[in-house]
């Protein structure tokens, strides 16, 4: 049986789902620029997991920290 991604706790990181996917999209994009393959070899276990998966359990161990960005308004 394959594991789960520990969403529960990376949500525990963010404030809300939307905030979470556009994070996890943001970090597996990061790990697609490392190489070609969208599976990497999970150093502790040894079998392969996708990148996204990866990307989820980055952010929930805060090995990734979510960082919000202000937007400007007109009048600064």
């Amino acid at each position: 049986m394959s594991r789960r991604p520990n969403i529960e706790e990376a949500l525990k990181k963010v404030s809300s789902r939307y905030e979470l996917v556009h994070a996890v999209a943001k970090r597996a994009s990061q790990l697609l620029e490392k190489g070609e393959d969208i599976f990497i070899r999970d150093k502790t276990r040894g079998e392969l997991i996708k990148k996204t998966f990866q990307a989820i359990e980055d952010i929930a161990q805060g090995k990734v920290h979510v960082v919000k960005l202000r937007r400007s308004s007109e009048n600064d």
